[in-house]
């Protein structure tokens, strides 16, 4: 007997140990999120191609080149008067090609549009770097909920085995006539609750789950849990004022409309330089060759080869264009005001997040400490029905009503760090600080 306990105990260390080889934990599941999530794939192949916007923009302050050429060849064909019987057939090839560059001088719209590209490769730097922090928050909603989910279903079948023993009792104390049928009805009221409560919170999971394969590519085997005791900290600096301001200057969808309108201004600036002349620097050169023919009767024809090379400089002078510039002058003016009331929009929205965010963090560190207390209380009072059921001063619903208080409050203690740990995420995401090192410190308070 001794031997086959040890061989379980053994058996149950080694099980432990393969599991904690493979579970994963936050920082794994981040970066598989990283080479795998659409969304911020996505945002990647968006900034690739904005890298782009520059070359083309420059290509319009930079010398044109083109070539043109043809080749033809003319037949021609005659009978001749004198002898009807006398015919004249010949070809004449034809060769020509032309070289043109030009080199703009003065296109006040293509000097702003290189200025708007600049604008627009900032800017995408932006929007990837929220895209990264959007997924990290997204990863850790998920990896937190999934946990939470699979600690409710432990709860669950811990108050389930209990339930279930206590109607075991309930029903021993009724035969034996030391108890009432009720005390039988509660359990089996209560045991039948659970066990709907086990099938919902197990369709949860599976939400949960799957929520979490749609970031990540992948359903994961297991993963690593926090330890049973909980350590929040207030954010630094402990006020709130701080934190707005940054929110109002660093957050990066403000940044984002920032950009937004700094471009719609430069776009105003570009459609009115329509109005403007322009004037390039011209230059091309021109060769032609024709094949001839000798002479006779009736027609003759000379080869000639020809060069021409031009250079100069071109006026170009728009003086009416049917009111399309006035036209697109008063969009963009009108696109201006739209990106200007974004901007302001991405503001609120940026200070209403730190100002939520930061609630949310300073008073999920009294909420996680007063369910700390709670659960204690709750432990206690427990214990005491228990003793109460024992010495006929508390029934068994009594009993069985508190052990379910313990559950819930131990259930509300870890949903309340969870939800800590989110807001504290976007706290820093509000003022446009969250980083891969805010991931690491929450991985190492992990466990399996």
């Amino acid at each position: 007997m001794v031997k086959r306990l040890l061989a379980i105990a053994l058996a149950a260390a080694c099980s432990s140990t393969f599991s904690a080889a493979w579970a994963d934990d936050l920082l794994q599941i981040y970066r598989d999120a990283l080479a795998s999530d659409p969304v911020l794939a996505s945002a990647r192949a968006n900034w690739v191609a904005t890298q782009e916007n520059v070359p083309q923009a420059r290509a319009g302050l930079l010398p044109a080149v083109g070539l043109a050429a043809n080749a033809s060849e003319a037949d021609f064909y005659e009978r001749i008067h004198v002898d009807p019987a006398e015919k004249v057939r010949e070809r004449f090839p034809q060769l020509a090609y032309t070289v043109s560059a030009s080199q703009p001088l003065y296109r006040p719209q293509n000097s702003i549009a290189f200025a708007q590209a600049k604008q627009q490769l900032g800017q995408s730097d932006f929007v990837l770097s929220s895209a990264q922090q959007d997924l990290i928050v997204r990863v850790a909603q998920a990896y937190f909920d999934v946990l939470l989910a699979r600690f409710n279903i432990e709860l669950t079948e811990s108050q389930k085995a209990a339930v279930s023993e206590n109607l075991a009792q309930a029903k021993r104390n009724f035969e034996v006539g030391t108890a009432t049928i009720t005390d039988t009805n509660d359990a089996q009221a209560k045991y039948d609750q659970i066990v709907a409560q086990e099938i919902a919170a197990r369709a949860d999971l599976d939400n949960k789950l799957a929520a979490l394969r749609a970031i990540v590519g992948r359903f994961p085997a297991d993963l690593k849990r926090f330890g049973d005791k909980f350590d929040p900290q207030l954010p630094v600096p402990n006020a709130l004022e701080p934190w707005v301001e940054q929110a109002l200057n660093q957050n990066l969808q403000v940044r984002i409309a920032q950009a937004n309108f700094d471009i719609a201004t430069l776009e105003v600036d570009r459609q009115r330089a329509a109005h403007y002349p322009t004037v390039d620097l011209v230059a091309s050169i021109n060769q032609g060759y024709a094949g001839g023919s000798a002479s006779t009767a009736s027609i003759s024809s000379a080869a000639f080869d020809s060069r021409l090379a031009q250079i100069g400089v071109q006026l170009n002078v728009p003086l009416y264009q049917g009111g399309a510039i006035e036209s697109h002058v008063r969009q963009a003016i009108a696109n201006q005001d739209r990106a200007r009331q974004d901007l302001e929009a991405a503001r609120r929205s940026a200070e209403l997040l730190a100002q939520t965010s930061f609630s949310g963090v300073t008073s999920g560190v009294a909420q996680v400490k007063a369910f700390e207390q709670a659960l204690a209380s709750a432990q206690v009072s427990y214990d005491s029905n228990k003793l109460g059921l024992e010495v006929g001063v508390r029934t068994n619903l009594d009993v069985l009503n508190q052990q379910q208080q313990v559950f819930q409050t131990r259930f509300n203690l870890t949903q309340s760090y969870y939800t800590f740990l989110i807001n504290q995420l976007k706290l820093k995401q509000a003022v446009g600080t969250l980083s891969d090192a805010d991931v690491e410190q929450i991985n190492r308070d992990l466990r399996v």
